[in-house]
């Protein structure tokens, strides 16, 4: 569930990044309306997601309430999300290890 989790954040955090870097500009700078509706529409899709997946997801890898807020943090935080995947394949690394020493 964590490896569905990661990629789940990278998913929405580059997709925050192209909101925030790729639609606003075009809406503001060329007129492009239509894209922020588009790509802010899907961002939400994959927030709600993201924000509905890291609960379960929290209290299976036993994180503290306040990782989970950090985590929740990084989910709207630009750029965030490649700390946060470093973060998670770091604790997915240790806990393989802990599984191959049973």
């Amino acid at each position: 569930m964590l490896k569905i989790f990661r990629i789940l954040s990278l998913i929405e955090g580059t997709s925050l990044i192209v909101l925030f870097l790729i639609a606003m500009p075009a809406k503001y700078h060329f007129g492009a309306f239509d894209i922020v509706w588009q790509v802010g529409m899907t961002h939400g899709i994959l927030w709600l997601a993201f924000v509905s997946l890291s609960l379960p997801v929290s209290h299976k890898q036993g994180w503290s309430v306040m990782f989970w807020m950090m985590v929740l943090l990084a989910s709207v935080t630009p750029f965030a999300c490649f700390f946060l995947d470093s973060k998670l394949k770091q604790e997915s690394v240790l806990v393989n290890a802990g599984e191959e020493l049973k």
